[in-house]
């Protein structure tokens, strides 16, 4: 069964801005689903539209079941949702703003104390549910409004760059506590995440998003064994580039081979036995060889490949 079915979903904003240009996606009930894209891609305008915050221009979609033009009240019965920049009353403690949210949801007195507590307790913040949240750390307030997103045991649950910002700690216990609801509970999981380790680490399911259209989608596993068994990374005197790439293109197993100033990336389907091969290649071809390193395939270079660009979480994480 699907948990999010939809077809050209198109939004376009006064001035004619297109942020969503027809996007169509499935997401298997029971899945965490990664959706990655560059800044501008539509991700967050994708999010806004399939929580009923933001209407679209045009389009189909399915959301546990119902029509999201015809039922967005029933479609947030069923869903959580948790924005990158948690929205939380900084005066309550943690214990009263969750038993609040029980209280929008209907949820006798009772029901209310006993469903926060329970919570706090799932999060790690049983000890702190009593003080004010203004004095919790970003980590402890993420863990707060996923908590938040979790008061009415949502079917589905958005989570919209939910570590961003983090330290490792933090990011790993909203990590465990994302498998636990998905593994215990059964909840589909919709993420939006700046981190391509946390994709590798979490999804089932990857959807690339770019100008407010899929560009490419499938597992981890796929999608890294799409674009070769291993990746050969070549630096060489930047005059002689050309040179290198001509020598290499003769080399047998070669995918794809990407330029980025002295360096060549090489799309291998075989390639470490290939290494010896590259280094007669370039000397028979005059080109001296500043370095080169073999690696298997990660998630950057299927997201170079798809977008032309680098996922900016990853290069703020390199650069750190």
């Amino acid at each position: 069964m699907n948990a999010i079915e939809v077809e050209e979903l198109r939004k376009t904003f006064p001035g004619g801005v297109e942020a969503v240009a027809g996007l169509d996606l499935v997401v298997r009930e029971g899945r965490i689903f990664g959706f990655l894209g560059p800044n501008g891609a539509g991700k967050s305008t994708t999010v806004r539209m399939l929580t009923t915050l933001l209407r679209p221009t045009s389009g189909r979609a399915r959301i546990a079941g119902f029509d999201l033009w015809g039922q967005p009240h029933e479609i947030r019965r069923h869903i959580g949702v948790a924005f990158q920049e948690a929205g939380l009353d900084k005066l309550s403690t943690g214990r009263e703003l969750l038993e609040v949210q029980a209280a929008m949801h209907h949820m006798r007195r009772a029901d209310a104390r006993e469903r926060a507590a329970a919570l706090l307790e799932t999060v790690g913040l049983s000890d702190v549910g009593d003080r004010r949240v203004g004095t919790y750390s970003g980590g402890m307030q993420r863990r707060l409004d996923l908590a938040s997103a979790l008061i009415a045991r949502p079917r589905i649950l958005f989570l919209d760059e939910p570590t961003t910002g983090l330290d490792p700690a933090s990011r790993r216990a909203i990590w465990d506590e994302v498998r636990r609801l998905n593994a215990e509970e059964g909840a589909t999981v919709f993420l939006t995440t700046q981190y391509l380790e946390e994709a590798d680490q979490l999804v089932h399911w990857v959807a690339i998003i770019d100008h407010g259209r899929i560009v490419d989608e499938g597992t981890p596993a796929a999608l890294k064994g799409s674009i070769g068994s291993e990746v050969l990374r070549v630096a060489v005197p930047r005059r002689q580039v050309e040179a290198a790439v001509s020598a290499l293109a003769t080399l047998e197993g070669v995918r794809e081979t990407r330029v980025e100033g002295p360096s060549l990336t090489v799309y291998m389907s075989n390639g470490p036995e290939t290494v010896p091969q590259v280094l007669r290649l370039l000397e028979r071809a005059d080109v001296p060889l500043c370095s080169l390193s073999v690696s298997s395939p990660t998630l950057d270079e299927v997201f170079m490949r798809a977008t032309g660009s680098r996922l900016e979480g990853a290069a703020a994480r390199e650069a750190s």
